[in-house]
């Protein structure tokens, strides 16, 4: 049961997956959260950094489609302005978001990652997509309402897995 939680990689945020890194994968396109995986769950924008690292990304010919859980509003406020796709309402951890972002990306599922912030939503549904998974560290401390609960949960799958050996990174 715990392999659905454990993700293929572990990185301390976003700035660390590089086009070099994934087109030796042979991955061409990312789906990605955006609360707390991009930037600050309560932040409208894209930072500089973000704008940049997405630019890097589409210069290298790698797609970015954004799956967010959060309303309409929230993540076309952020995504309109830098050109990214996404796909909002996205009730991950189901996987119909996760399929029709490959869909809409023409690629398929061993061509992508999943980047995500939590084991609950990005990597057990990428996990149960068979897509490739990278956890990131949260950018902020803080989450919203329905985040804390998953965080809560989060904790103790992690607990569980380091003590079965299947986590070799430091928190």
């Amino acid at each position: 049961m715990y392999k659905f939680f454990l993700p293929d990689e572990y990185v301390k945020d976003v700035f660390e997956i590089t086009p070099e890194k994934l087109k030796e994968k042979g991955i061409k396109g990312i789906i990605t959260d955006l609360d707390n995986t991009l930037v600050e769950w309560d932040r409208p924008e894209a930072t500089p950094e973000i704008i940049a690292w997405l630019k890097g990304m589409h210069d290298a010919g790698i797609l970015v489609t954004i799956v967010s859980n959060n309303n309409g509003l929230r993540v076309m406020k952020f995504c309109e302005p830098i050109g990214t796709p996404f796909i909002c309402d996205a009730r991950k951890p189901m996987g119909k978001s996760f399929k029709k972002a490959l869909v809409t990306m023409n690629i398929r599922k061993g061509e992508a990652v999943v980047i995500g912030d939590q084991l609950m939503t990005d990597i057990l549904g990428g996990n149960r997509k068979g897509i490739h998974t990278i956890l990131v560290v949260p950018v902020a401390r803080s989450d919203g309402f329905f985040t804390k609960f998953n965080r809560m949960m989060e904790r103790r799958i992690m607990a569980r897995m380091k003590k079965l050996g299947m986590i070799h990174w430091e928190d």
